[in-house]
């Protein structure tokens, strides 16, 4: 026989070995789930509520630094990628969308969409009528839709003002930008525009980007006709609240060389841009370690006390010390991956109760955010506990004593 043969034959008995040894304690967790059924579903209980709890105090983490990112509510954002085909003068200005009313319009009348409206940011003088105050203010322009929603930090449902005339128009000034006027909801205030000035009502004061400049909102067109950009519809961005696919169908349709922006999922790198979500995510992720590391090592150390005498059995019958202990190692992760897995199912059920509980009674928006990479950051962190737990169990199952253990 060639040393080829020899090598293969013994390849094959060692491959034949692992899982004849993986069989085994798969066999030994499901006699676990039956004859020691407390232990086992202990550990499993264990892992779960850890893992949960890791998954919901970093989703509240990533819903705490993403909150300062965007400055809307919408789910996503079309942004101008080439000022050759999006409208702009080159090297003055960011490239801008062109012919936004329309499209952004044409969007919303998809299935699936429940409004997109064109966003334009331009400074414009604005003047109290007794030229008491006057001041720069960043201008945002929007279509607000059916329901309120958040643009530029500042929410839309003000610029429905009954009590401005029909020839005003309204703004939602910040409050920054209302103390700098000295003006309140109601008061007048005129627009100064390139060519022409429009007259305009505060129709709301609202808390707004304190740190920043500041800001107003007013709708689209008055701001199109101020900057005279109305004739080619320039645009900074179109914001789109509705489902994902819809609405990627539609940005591909309405600006098929410009960028989609999801917005409605949390950005995980603003995590490392906020220190206290940092420091709230750091601190879950090393009580999660450390708990879940103890509480295993502990009914792992319990389930090979109580099955001192399989492990006994599997050495008398010819398993080398190093098998046994892949039995013991792998019977503890496999129950360890099952609490898991229950654990990330608790774990999003509970950020989505916590969003309920909070929107119902004191949060204006969701306070803890799900992202794609909790499943994996979480099923990780339980593969790494369970490791650091694993030199107990295993020190324990080593010092037992075949003979000692079948003779009783």
């Amino acid at each position: 026989m060639s040393g080829r043969d020899l090598g293969s034959g013994e390849g094959s008995r060692r491959s034949s070995r692992w899982w004849g040894l993986l069989a085994v304690a798969v066999t030994l967790v499901r006699t676990q789930l039956t004859t020691a059924r407390g232990r086992t579903l202990a550990t499993i209980l264990v892992v779960a509520l850890t893992v949960a709890n890791l998954v919901l105090v970093t989703g509240v983490a990533l819903a705490l630094a993403d909150e300062g990112e965007a400055d809307h509510d919408a789910d996503a954002r079309i942004m101008a990628d080439d000022a050759d085909i999006h409208g702009s003068v080159t090297g003055v200005e960011p490239p801008r969308l062109g012919e936004s009313p329309d499209r952004a319009e044409r969007i919303a009348d998809r299935d699936g969409v429940d409004h997109a409206s064109p966003v334009l940011r331009e400074p414009i003088r604005v003047d109290t009528p007794d030229a008491d105050g006057s001041a720069y203010l960043l201008l945002v322009g929007v279509v607000p839709g059916d329901e309120p929603s958040t643009v530029a930090k500042l929410p839309t449902r003000g610029l429905e003002d009954e009590r401005a005339p029909a020839d005003d128009a309204a703004l939602v000034l910040s409050r920054t930008a209302a103390a700098e006027l000295g003006v309140e909801p109601g008061d007048e205030l005129a627009l100064e525009g390139a060519e022409h000035r429009e007259s305009a009502t505060v129709g709301a004061v609202e808390d707004g980007p304190d740190d920043e400049p500041p800001v107003a909102l007013v709708h689209l067109e008055v701001l199109q006709s101020l900057s005279g950009t109305e004739g080619s519809g320039l645009a900074d961005e179109v914001l789109i609240w509705g489902e994902d696919a819809a609405i990627q169908e539609g940005a591909a349709e309405a600006y098929p060389d410009a960028a989609l922006e999801n917005d409605g999922a949390a950005d995980a790198r603003a995590l490392f841009g906020d220190g206290l979500a940092l420091a709230t995510s750091i601190l879950s992720l090393v009580v999660a370690l450390g708990v879940c590391s103890l509480l295993v090592a502990t009914t792992a150390g319990m389930r090979v006390e109580a099955d001192r005498r399989t492990l006994a059995t599997l050495g008398a019958v010819g398993f080398p010390t190093e098998s046994r202990l892949l039995v013991v190692a792998t019977t503890t992760i496999a129950t360890a991956t099952a609490g898991a897995i229950l654990g990330v199912a608790l774990g999003v059920v509970g950020i989505r109760v916590t969003n309920a509980l909070a929107t119902a009674t004191v949060a204006p928006e969701a306070v803890a955010a799900l992202h794609p990479l909790l499943v994996p950051y979480a099923l990780a962190v339980a593969v790494v506990s369970t490791l650091l737990a694993l030199p107990y169990p295993l020190a324990l199952a080593a010092r037992t004593d075949a003979l000692a253990e079948v003779g009783r």
